[in-house]
């Protein structure tokens, strides 16, 4: 049992587009410090869920508490209060082409901070720095490859020094190569700036590389919440298929 207080409960979540149940008695904490993986195949729930969290949508029912305050009781001022102490890279980078990378990292800070430009200015090469590109600061997004679109991506969510990180299928659409070299980013600045992080994806080997934690939906349940051991140990079938990566008998 983690003897940590959570900064993040999930009570009992549903969630609904119209008439269509999509998330359905959610329950699950995110501890200080750890890498809390959500993964499941495809259309069971993950990336509803992530949007939940983040406050784009509302839940159908249930609670979600940040430091014990339910997002959806907050006022205007308390919901901004904590925005300012979450990140989100979104699965495509979610970019602005008009703006330069650097003008793109500097986005939250001009949301959010009260500051000059030049200190925006340093404070965005230096988040850039941590991601590897200190350098393109200048360059456009249409300049830059898939997987530095994702770092810059990075950058952008890490400008505000949050304490809280979510990631939605990070990997998406990279190489081996690439995804190894973005899961190694996410472990490194884990260290550094010791920022709690949820990972929505169904990469099997980067849930093997950052996962603490791994929670497991499967048609809008919660199926498993563990250990990355226990739940490479599991027995559930479904969770075991996942892990063993075997095809649904109806697929050949």
């Amino acid at each position: 049992m983690n003897k940590k207080s959570p900064i993040i409960e999930v009570r009992d979540l549903e969630a609904r587009y119209g008439d269509t149940v999509v998330l359905e008695e959610v329950s699950f904490n995110v501890y200080p410090g750890e890498i809390l993986v959500v993964l499941g195949g495809s259309g069971c729930g993950k990336t509803t869920l992530l949007r939940h969290m983040v406050g784009l949508l509302d839940p159908a029912k249930g609670e979600i508490l940040y430091w014990g305050r339910d997002i959806i009781g907050m006022d205007e001022d308390e919901r901004t209060g904590l925005l300012r102490r979450i990140g989100i890279l979104f699965q495509s980078g979610a970019l602005f082409n008009s703006m330069t990378v650097a003008e793109n990292v500097a986005l939250p800070m001009e949301e959010y901070g009260a500051m000059d430009r030049e200190l925006m200015d340093i404070l965005a090469w230096m988040k850039l720095n941590l991601v590897g590109l200190g350098n393109a600061g200048q360059l456009m997004p249409e300049e830059l490859s898939g997987g530095m679109k994702k770092r810059v991506g990075f950058a952008r969510a890490i400008a505000m020094d949050p304490e809280i990180v979510f990631f939605d299928e990070p990997s998406s659409g990279l190489d081996p190569i690439m995804a190894a070299g973005l899961d190694r980013l996410i472990l490194d600045i884990k260290r550094l700036m010791g920022i709690t992080m949820v990972v929505v994806t169904h990469e099997l080997e980067s849930i093997r590389t950052v996962a603490d934690r791994v929670l497991m939906l499967d048609h809008g349940h919660k199926i498993f919440e563990g250990t990355l051991k226990e739940a490479e140990d599991c027995t559930v079938p479904r969770v075991r298929q996942f892990f063993d990566r075997k095809p649904d008998a109806s697929i050949q």
